[in-house]
């Protein structure tokens, strides 16, 4: 284990791993003591023996065990890091740098907030740091109603685990599973008070969510999937174009209010 400027660099090994044609749940442990990590945060990943993937693959954290020294992956294979990382077989090292990026902004617990309805919005892939975020959600006292879109089911992906911290509802655009049509055509969203909104997701998913939030005056952060090779600020392909300026999401994001985001 050592520090590179307050992050850390350590050693884990997959323990336990779910997969699907195009995405692969996967859990790691460690020997170490996991930092304090928070819901939207990521971590870079080291894919060994790809000479194609000399840098490592930023991917958000998807759950945390802290008492057993466990975090889950959400990978999505896109490119032949991911699929080489998706491949790993059991009992495989792989080697991260983590916390990385900013996180969700928590609410006060419930029964001092005020607030009632939360919905968290995810699309595909999108859908892998609110599994965290809702779990965190619970233990303030919320019960969450998580929002998740695909193309068709086989897009819907921990619809167990989700069950496990609030309530789900579905849309796929082939009506496969759900309500048919895009997250924000959702029936759910007209039939309560949304109080806040947690989003994640392709980036016209997004700017649709965030539209949809300015109209009806209600809070709303997203969490950005900018490609990011380094994950400190220092290549700048992540750059976002915000009202304070261009700035790099691995480090002011990737979580951003929607009001800084000039979409």
């Amino acid at each position: 284990m050592s520090s590179i400027a307050n992050k850390l660099v350590l050693d884990f090994i997959l323990y336990e791993k779910e997969e699907w044609p195009n995405s692969a749940l996967m859990k790691f442990k460690t020997t170490e003591i996991l930092p304090e990590i928070f819901p939207g945060q990521f971590v870079q990943v080291k894919v060994e023996d790809s000479p194609e993937t000399y840098l490592r693959r930023p991917l958000s954290v998807n759950f945390i065990d802290r008492g057993n020294s466990c975090l889950w992956l959400l990978v999505q294979k896109v490119g032949p890091g991911t699929r080489k990382l998706a491949a790993l077989a059991l009992d495989s090292k792989v080697n991260m740098i983590l916390p990385l990026g900013n996180s969700f902004s928590l609410p006060e617990p419930k029964k001092e907030s005020g607030i009632q309805n939360i919905v968290l919005i995810g699309g595909g892939i999108g859908t892998a740091p609110l599994l965290f975020l809702g779990k965190s959600l619970r233990e303030l006292g919320y019960l969450p109603n998580f929002l998740l879109g695909g193309r068709s089911a086989a897009d819907i992906l921990q619809l167990e685990e989700f069950r496990l911290y609030g309530k789900v509802f579905i849309t796929t655009q082939d009506g496969t599973l759900g309500e048919q049509g895009l997250v924000t055509e959702h029936s759910i969203l007209n039939e309560i008070q949304v109080d806040r909104i947690y989003c994640c997701g392709p980036k016209p998913m997004m700017q649709a969510v965030a539209s949809l939030a300015k109209k009806i005056n209600c809070w709303c952060e997203v969490s950005l999937e900018n490609l990011m090779a380094c994950g400190f600020g220092a290549c700048l392909c992540c750059v976002e174009k915000t009202n304070k300026g261009h700035v790099c999401t691995c480090t002011e994001g990737p979580v951003f209010n929607i009001n800084e985001l000039l979409w």
